[in-house]
Formats: C-alpha cells, sequence, structure tokens
C-alpha cells in the first residue's frame, strides 16, 4: 500500500471510528483503538507494516510530554511537590511491589518479576488526561490527584529505561566507557537545560516579531523534535528532551502560543499511537488463551484499583473522589509498551512474555472508559462526603480573569487586579509590549487572541470573565464572535475605541461596554465647565446627565442599521433633546 493510500485509509477510517465511539459514549481513544485491532494485520489485515506506523507514532507522546512539561510552572510545581512525589512516589513503589510479587508467583525470575512489576505500575497519561478532558475533569480534586500522579509515573520512566541493562542476563561493568557515556549523557541534559534557558526566549521573540503564524508553529515543532533528537544521539529518551524542553518554557511568555500551536500535532499523533497499539495486540492470542488474559487484566486492574483508592483516602480524598481515580487510572500504560520492547531486546523479558504482557496492557486500556462510567455511577449511588484534608495543589480556577489586549486601556486593568492580588491570564500580540509588561510583574503571554486553540490553552472554559481590551479593531470584534460563540457562558466585558466599535459589539451581545475616551473627556469637560466659573456640582450634574443621555441613546439607536440615519438622529434631534434637558435641570433648586 502506497503512503498516500496508507494516509487515505487510516484518516477516513478514524473519522468514522472516533465520531461512532464519542456517539457511543466511549470516548474517541477506545474507538482509535477499535479501529487499530480492525485493520491491523491479526483482523483485517489492511495494514501489515506497524512497525513503520509506531516509529511515527511514537512522537505523539514525545509532544505529550512537551504539552504537560508546558504545564509545570516552576511555582505550580513547588506547590504540588507533595501529590507528585509523595502520592505518585508511593503509587508506583506499592502497585510495583505488589504486581512484582504476583509476577514471582507465575513463575518469573526475580530480576523479570521486578521489572514487570514497576513497568505495570505506570498508567497511560495519554488515555487518561484524555478522558478526563472530554468529561470535563482535569481541574476536579480527582483529575488533580491524577496529573499528580501521573507526571511522577512520566519522570519514573527515565530511570527505568536505564535499569532496564542492570536487570539482563548480561553483566554490567562500570569502566571507562560506562563512565563517558554517563558524562556524555548528563552533559547534554545540562546543555539543552543551559542552552534553552538563554537561546530560547530571545529566538522566539525574533520569530515572533515577524507576525507570521506558520513560523511560530515550524518553531515549536523544531523545539520538541529538536531536544527528542538531542536526548536520542546520547542513548537518552526522547520524551526526556520534550519533556525538559517544555519544562524550561513553562514559565514564558509564549507557553500558550506554543501550546495552541503543538495540540493539533498532538492530537493527530496520539490518534496514530492508539491505532497502532491496537495493531500490535495479536488477536489470536487473545482468543486462545482468552482466560488467562482475563485474568491477568482482572488482577492488574484489581491491584491497582485498591492501592489507588487506599492511597487517595490517605492523601484526604473523599469516597467519592478516592474512587473516581482510582477508576482513572487503574489501567496499564502507554510506557509499558515502550519498555517491553527494550526489555525484550536486552533480554530482561522474552517474547511470549512481553506478547502476552502487551495484549494485557491494551485490553485494561480499552477498558478504561467503562471504568470510568462505572466510577461516575458508584459515585452518584454514594453521594457527597466530607474531605479529611485537602490535596496540596492548585485550586479548581486559578486564574478567574482573561485579558485580551494589554495596551493603554488593558494596562489599567491588569494594574488593578495585581494589586488586589486578583490571578489573571494576558494575552498580547505584540512581543516587544509582552515584554515591557513582564519588566514591570505583570505575567503577559504572547498570543492572538482571536485564536480558539489560544483561548482554550489559556484555560477559557475555567475563567469567570473575559475583559476585550485589544487595540485594534477588527480584531476585537472577531475576538469577542469567537467567545460569544464557543464560550457563552463567559461574560465579555469590552473596551470600545468609539461608537460604532460599541455598535458591532453589541451586535455580538456583549453588554459591559465602555468607549476608551467618553469618561476621560467627560473628566476634562467637567472641569472646563469649573473654569469658566460654574459651580462643581452643577458642574457634574451636567455631566452626568450627558451621560445617561449618551448611554440611552446608544441602546436606542443600536436597533437601527442605517449609519446616515444615526448621524442624522445624533446631529439634530439628540442634540435639540440634550439641550432642552439641561435647561430644565438648571431650572431644578441645586442639592
Amino acid at each position: 500500500m502506497s503512503g498516500l493510500l496508507l494516509g487515505v485509509v487510516i484518516l477516513g477510517s478514524a473519522v468514522l471510528a472516533v465520531t461512532l465511539a464519542r456517539r457511543l459514549g466511549l470516548g474517541a481513544v477506545l474507538g482509535y483503538l477499535g479501529l487499530g485491532v480492525l485493520v491491523g494485520p491479526w483482523s483485517l489485515g489492511w495494514i501489515d507494516d506497524v512497525e513503520a506506523i509506531a516509529h511515527l507514532a511514537e512522537f505523539g507522546v514525545v509532544l505529550l510530554l512537551f504539552v504537560i512539561g508546558l504545564e509545570l510552572e516552576p511555582q505550580r510545581l513547588w506547590h504540588m511537590r507533595r501529590a507528585v512525589f509523595g502520592m505518585g512516589g508511593t503509587q508506583v513503589a506499592v502497585t510495583a511491589v505488589l504486581l512484582a510479587g504476583v509476577a514471582a508467583l507465575l513463575g518469573l525470575p526475580a530480576k523479570s518479576a521486578i521489572f514487570v512489576g514497576l513497568a505495570l505500575a505506570m498508567s497511560s497519561t495519554a488515555f487518561a488526561l484524555q478522558m478526563l478532558a472530554e468529561r470535563k475533569q482535569l481541574t476536579s480534586r480527582h483529575g488533580r490527584a491524577a496529573f499528580s500522579i501521573l507526571l511522577f509515573q512520566d519522570l519514573a520512566v527515565i530511570p527505568l529505561l536505564a535499569l532496564i541493562p542492570l536487570l539482563g542476563p548480561t553483566r554490567v561493568t562500570i569502566g571507562a566507557e560506562s563512565l563517558a557515556r554517563a558524562g556524555t549523557a548528563l552533559g547534554m541534559v545540562a546543555l539543552v537545560a543551559l542552552g534553552g534557558h538563554f537561546l530560547l526566549r530571545p529566538a522566539l521573540r525574533l520569530v515572533a516579531s515577524s507576525r507570521v503564524h506558520e513560523a511560530m508553529t515550524a518553531s515549536a515543532l523544531f523545539i520538541v523534535a529538536g531536544t527528542a533528537l538531542l536526548m536520542q544521539s546520547v542513548g537518552l529518551s526522547m520524551g526526556l528532551g520534550a519533556f525538559l524542553a517544555g519544562v524550561l518554557l513553562a514559565d514564558s511568555e509564549y507557553r500558550h502560543e506554543l501550546e495552541a500551536d503543538i495540540e493539533p500535532f498532538k492530537g493527530l499523533l496520539l490518534g496514530l499511537f492508539f491505532i497502532s497499539v491496537g495493531m500490535s495486540v495479536n488477536v489470536n492470542l487473545l482468543v486462545e488463551r482468552a482466560l488467562l488474559v482475563a485474568g491477568l487484566t482482572a488482577g492488574l486492574i484489581a491491584v491497582k484499583f485498591a492501592v489507588l483508592y487506599r492511597l487517595s483516602r490517605a492523601w484526604g480524598g473523599t469516597r467519592s473522589s478516592a474512587l473516581q481515580l482510582a477508576f482513572a487510572i487503574s489501567q496499564g500504560g502507554e510506557f509499558a509498551f515502550v519498555l517491553f520492547g527494550v526489555a525484550e531486546g536486552k533480554h530482561v523479558l522474552d517474547g511470549n512474555h512481553a506478547e502476552l504482557l502487551v495484549v494485557v496492557v491494551t485490553l485494561s486500556m480499552a477498558l478504561t472508559p467503562f471504568l470510568s462510567a462505572a466510577g461516575d455511577y458508584a459515585v452518584r449511588r454514594l453521594g457527597p462526603a466530607r474531605p479529611r484534608r485537602s490535596y496540596d495543589t492548585p485550586p479548581a480556577v486559578e486564574r478567574p480573569v482573561i485579558i485580551a489586549g494589554l495596551g493603554r486601556f488593558g494596562q489599567m486593568v491588569a494594574r488593578v487586579l495585581r494589586a488586589r492580588k486578583i490571578p489573571f491570564t494576558a494575552l498580547e500580540i505584540r512581543p516587544e509590549q509582552v515584554e515591557v509588561m513582564r519588566q514591570f510583574g505583570i505575567e503577559a503571554y504572547f498570543g492572538d487572541a482571536s485564536r480558539l486553540d489560544l483561548l482554550r490553552a489559556a484555560h477559557a472554559d475555567q475563567a469567570r470573565l473575559f475583559v476585550l481590551a485589544i487595540d485594534d479593531e477588527e480584531a476585537s470584534v472577531r475576538t469577542a464572535a469567537l467567545v460569544a460563540q464557543h464560550f457563552p457562558d463567559l461574560p465579555i466585558y469590552a473596551r470600545a475605541r468609539n461608537r460604532k466599535h460599541a455598535y458591532r459589539l453589541m451586535d455580538l451581545g456583549v453588554k459591559f461596554i465602555r468607549r476608551e475616551t467618553l469618561l476621560s473627556a467627560l473628566d476634562l469637560t467637567c472641569l472646563v465647565l469649573q473654569g469658566l466659573g460654574i459651580a462643581r456640582p452643577e458642574a457634574q450634574r451636567s455631566i452626568e446627565l450627558f451621560r445617561k443621555h449618551d448611554e440611552q441613546l446608544l441602546e436606542t439607536l443600536h436597533p437601527h442599521n442605517d449609519d446616515a440615519e444615526k448621524t442624522r438622529y445624533l446631529a439634530q434631534e439628540s442634540a435639540r433633546e440634550l439641550e432642552e434637558l439641561m435647561q430644565q435641570d438648571t431650572r431644578l433648586p441645586a442639592g
């Protein structure tokens, strides 16, 4: 099958499979897995070169680790340290010990049993996070706990890969060559860290100043692929390089832009990864040894479920959150496929055991949507329970305000919110303005707020309100339309450059609008009246009267589509109405 035809078959089948799976409430990941099993060499046989697809699909996991790194702002990681290293470390250690004991009882050698226990202790980061995101549970208590545990597991994969040669039958000696390789690896990690810290931001600032969106997308892919290849060149995991690059950019002003640019590629390649996993499942083995596979899968899920539930309760989780956590990440993980492949090559596992474990892990992943549904049902039956103590993770809504545009108007809003210690996410298209704002302590991020993917990366679905302060009128209207369409429950507080701009925003349903020159002009007019000898209370009363009349006029004229008619009314009838109101007001007693 030619490359183009192969791409058409995979893309077309993926669209049908994912659409059907979502319709049935099974989730996109299960659709990808089912498609892989169906078109793979063990079923219809449409695609037989699984290895070639798997090599490309592995880059989806690399992109996922980069995005995870982007989410790890140093302050947030420090805040989550107990959950990540305490809860995550305990889960891996306890689960590995229990599963290694079971593997030893089933006849595996001690070293192989230890490795199998550690590999099966991993859960599916890609599967679990996507399922939680689809169910909008990432910011829930069990979603944050799951993220912490999965993060530790992702970090633990690196030392596990290094451990495999030590568990093999070949005796490992520590000599000059081994020390040289270790020194080279550490040197590459240091080089990536230092180079990323001092070079990435200036380079991205230069690219951003070009205002070419494709250049930023290419830069994002180059950063991920470049760091991954550098790590691979010294025998380290590509995922480690991508993760490290993400961490280095986590607190940069380009974080949301990079995440938005990577997201489409990550989604497609992760889908391809799950398809390749489905293709690798030996259906004949699943049928011929069904009872063994079912028993091992049930045992794996049961052990991980028990550990996760007790661990969550020990860390202060409610019964409901503990159940949901245990159901969400009690499956095997995608890194197990990588670990089993390397272990087979180093003779830590024989081929038959590795093939069996791949089937077990895949089946456990396929059962996750049903387990999550069972968790939701159990939670509904249990009802709410009071937690004994809270997790040390950030609150569900970390930044309740999004400010689009940091010109003269948006800066004022940002400064007041910062003074009141109200967290916010500020998006600005001009990189030089972002740099200036960061010098003043305002956490601004580079990006075009009229892009849906960027708003999602900035968590607009979790915000409480949206401040629209973009200078450019066309960009402002585009952004307002986008927010109104995709985030209808997010109220917009908008700045309008003039009356026409205000009308366009009102057409989109924006209710909270302030014209940028109105209040300052009225304030100056009040001073002018006082300079002419009019008492301050009377001058202020005239200004307030004009403001109310003008706001009422804005609402009255908004439904009229004829701009010429609006202009004529403002020039004639409105002027006479206002003059009469002023005359009536001057005849009223003061006070």
